[in-house]
């Protein structure tokens, strides 16, 4: 019996593939049964950034002279009107999770191949203000460090860094006006929660850094807390 249901399951998804196909969220093209999110080629042709196999990398020098981070990178390059705008767009203002958590999974075998992040005990995504989070209906960020945590196998703590207050968004802004807007903006509700600990922050995209780095400075309050950094996108200026 179960093996007809589960026949019959099979041929009613591929008859609404039919009517309704399945089609990649970068250039619109049918996938096929296999493929989740983005085509075959597509995912190939991602502009991947291999930061993580460089001993310096421009992810990394954002930080240089503003906050001690141990090691960063991102997975691929973010342009303007690139179809791979598409994935982030999907991401951050059309609620699909699940496009996060997929490109946070490859983004870990890619890391976890090098072992890029040895030694981190957190998983920690940057939080959203809770009135962007209810507008929003979830936050991105988490999406992205849920798919990484299947692959790193290191607890995600959500709940312990906090915003302070609201922001406006950071992307009409400059280097110097995303500083302000952020300047003091996190807190931790129990800072004993990360001394002595490795915090991997993860983002969606990095632009200047500002945000990151206001992170960094309020977990970096506890007592021998070390911090990275890893975002899906480096977006190029």
């Amino acid at each position: 019996m179960k093996k007809i249901i589960s026949s019959l399951k099979e041929h009613l998804e591929d008859f609404s593939t039919l009517i309704y196909p399945n089609l990649c969220l970068c250039c619109n093209e049918a996938l096929v049964k296999q493929e989740k999110h983005f085509c075959t080629p597509c995912a190939i042709g991602l502009p991947r950034t291999y930061y993580h196999l460089a001993s310096i990398n421009p992810v990394e020098q954002l930080f240089w002279g503003r906050v001690k981070i141990e090691r960063a990178t991102s997975y691929f390059l973010y342009q303007k009107g690139s179809k791979y705008q598409k994935l982030l767009h999907q991401l951050k203002y059309r609620g699909n999770q699940n496009v996060g958590v997929e490109l946070g999974r490859m983004f870990a075998v890619d890391l976890n191949e090098v072992n890029y992040f040895a030694g981190v005990d957190y998983i920690v995504p940057v939080p959203l203000h809770p009135r962007k989070k209810r507008k929003r209906g979830f936050n991105q960020s988490e999406a992205v460090a849920s798919g990484m945590q299947h692959v790193l196998q290191k607890e995600i703590i959500a709940l312990n860094l906090k915003r302070r207050h609201y922001t406006s968004t950071q992307t009409r802004k400059g280097r110097f006006e995303r500083w302000e807007n952020v300047q003091d903006l996190f807190i931790q509700k129990d800072p004993e929660i990360f001394e002595g600990k490795h915090i991997l922050m993860v983002d969606d995209v990095v632009t200047t850094g500002s945000t990151l780095e206001a992170c960094a400075h309020a977990v970096l309050k506890s007592y021998g807390a070390k911090v990275s950094v890893a975002t899906l996108a480096y977006a190029v200026i």
